[in-house]
């Protein structure tokens, strides 16, 4: 198993990660509707330079341009066929800068949800989800990826579905959920209800966290869920992400819990 982001969180106790994808994006020319994976292969320097512009605004580490990248996800563009290809493309043009790089620099493997709804409320079976969340880690596996990260997860069900299957690709990941102004996600999971999760997971995650939300006040909720849950527990939590999406180049604070 890759241990680069293991040693490189442990060596710091803050890391910075990237952020604003989608606005950078759509200044680069993307149109609403349009898949951002497809600019992989369509438009490779305009991804190199998504990611260029992360490094050079002093991030430590970068998602990929894969967070729509599994099959389910793909299918809405007719590009089902098409998850090693964009994927890989996504970590190897990743894997291209970081290398440049004078300093350390991960990169980070996104995962989104597969958007549909699993079973029993819904469709998705547990065996098909951990399928396609396979193969698209793979596919980054392959591309160079340190690390996955799989990010705005509202449901325990997938949440586990993602670690398993990066168990079968034997990579090291982190996970974040997505919490609302009721400081649940839209499943219901609460900030402690994830951590027992993680706990319970039999490949937990290096880090893991909340992404997106609807700003600072509440994703400080969010993390002092984390913390009650670790004191409660009486066990440390190995690392809390703190994950704000805004119009800000730098926008994630990576903290391992002393």
């Amino acid at each position: 198993m890759n241990t680069f982001f293991a040693e490189f969180l442990a060596q710091n106790d803050v890391l910075l990660a990237d952020g604003a994808t989608g606005t950078n994006l759509f200044n680069m020319g993307l149109q609403s509707g349009d898949a951002p994976e497809l600019w992989n292969t369509d438009e490779p320097k305009k991804i190199m330079a998504l990611y260029q512009g992360s490094v050079d605004a002093g991030s430590d580490l970068f998602l990929t341009n894969s967070f729509g990248g599994t099959a389910a996800r793909l299918k809405l563009h007719d590009a089902q066929g098409r998850v090693r290809e964009l994927n890989r493309a996504a970590a190897e043009l990743g894997r291209e800068v970081a290398d440049k790089s004078s300093r350390k620099i991960a990169v980070a493997g996104s995962v989104g949800p597969t958007g549909e709804i699993m079973l029993p409320v819904g469709e998705l079976s547990h065996a098909l989800a951990v399928e396609m969340f396979h193969e698209q880690a793979e596919a980054l596996k392959e591309g160079g990826a340190d690390v996955l990260w799989v990010e705005t997860i509202s449901a325990a069900e997938e949440f586990r579905a993602a670690a398993e299957a990066f168990a079968l690709a034997d990579m090291p990941w982190c996970g974040t959920m997505s919490f609302d102004t009721a400081g649940r996600t839209m499943r219901g999971i609460t900030s402690a209800d994830l951590a027992k999760l993680v706990e319970d997971l039999p490949n937990p995650p290096l880090a893991f966290g909340a992404n997106c939300g609807t700003g600072s006040s509440d994703i400080l909720r969010t993390v002092l869920g984390f913390a009650a849950r670790a004191q409660n527990a009486r066990s440390s939590l190995r690392a809390m992400l703190v994950f704000q999406n805004t119009s800000m180049a730098i926008s994630t604070m990576m903290a391992r819990q002393r």
